[in-house]
């Protein structure tokens, strides 16, 4: 993301006492004569700039790219935790919003009901009730005995048929 920054110390420059060349300190194999400050050669350094790798950052460049570095994945992980809250949410209202749906259905299926059950009571409404059963009953009882006792009487046994 970052790119290194090349050092400001030309390459053939003497290193501060106690500071490490940065390909040494990368590897961490330093040694008291490669380190010291007297037997590096000048080196002539051409005008064209070097098009070929550059030199490797500094240890305190590493360090604060690895804090940018963690810097940037602190604030993705605080970005995660925020789309999972906000799913979170998202998938609470979905559900709310189902269970609206599936009452509202049921009330719409109790609604059908309560048509049904009305339509059905307005086809019995005209029905006879109990009482008008009940005297039906009785009348048609009574009837029976008084017929079949002047059948009886008139001696018309012949049109009461025998088993």
């Amino acid at each position: 993301m970052t790119d290194a920054v090349p050092s400001a110390r030309p390459a053939t420059a003497p290193l501060p006492q106690g500071q490490m060349a940065p390909a040494q300190a990368l590897q961490g194999q330093a040694s008291p004569a490669q380190a010291a400050p007297a037997q590096v050669a000048p080196v002539q350094v051409s005008a064209a700039p070097a098009s070929h790798a550059p030199t490797p950052p500094l240890p305190s460049q590493v360090a604060d790219q690895l804090a940018r570095i963690e810097d940037k994945a602190s604030r993705i992980e605080d970005k995660y935790a925020r789309s999972e809250a906000l799913l979170g949410r998202v998938e609470d209202r979905v559900e709310a919003a189902g269970a609206r749906m599936n009452e509202a259905a049921r009330q719409a299926d109790l609604a059908a009901l309560r048509n049904e059950v009305r339509a059905l009571s307005e086809r019995t409404r005209g029905l006879p009730g109990l009482g008008a059963l009940m005297l039906t009953a009785l009348v048609t009882a009574v009837l029976t005995v008084a017929l079949t006792l002047v059948a009886q009487r008139l001696n018309l046994q012949g049109l009461i048929p025998l088993r």
